[in-house]
């Protein structure tokens, strides 16, 4: 059972930067691909950004490509989203989540986070 915590959600103005990280209690982080979603009021929980075990591949909805960056630390069981040039339509709770394969559909993944909420005021 593989327990995510995730921390660095905020109240920030549009064009400002926040890094969200997201700790994993297991040794065996390095074996799952880690993803973020996020899911804003009213809506489905949607795909942010996806690393590969090994941080080979990365992925990113198009919304977000060019302004978050993913990466990993697997010596600190930690997934990190780095989020550049805020807009309000980023406002959410955001996840990570640990699949075994990789993959973009929520359904896939086998482990949660708690999520952190990021406030993007214009």
């Amino acid at each position: 059972q593989v327990q995510l915590v995730e921390s660095g959600g905020g109240l920030v103005q549009t064009g400002a930067s926040l890094r969200l990280s997201c700790a994993a209690s297991e040794r065996t982080f390095a074996n799952y691909a880690m993803a973020w979603f996020r899911q804003a009021p009213g809506k489905e929980r949607e795909f942010v950004a996806r690393l590969s075990r090994r941080s080979f591949a990365t992925d990113y909805a198009d919304s977000v490509k060019g302004r978050f960056t993913i990466s990993r630390d697997n010596a600190k069981n930690t997934v990190y989203l780095q989020m550049n040039s805020l807009k309000s339509e980023d406002t959410a709770v955001y996840y990570c989540a640990a699949a075994t394969i990789w993959t973009t559909e929520r359904y896939e993944y086998d482990y949660w986070g708690q999520g952190t909420q990021v406030t993007v005021s214009s």
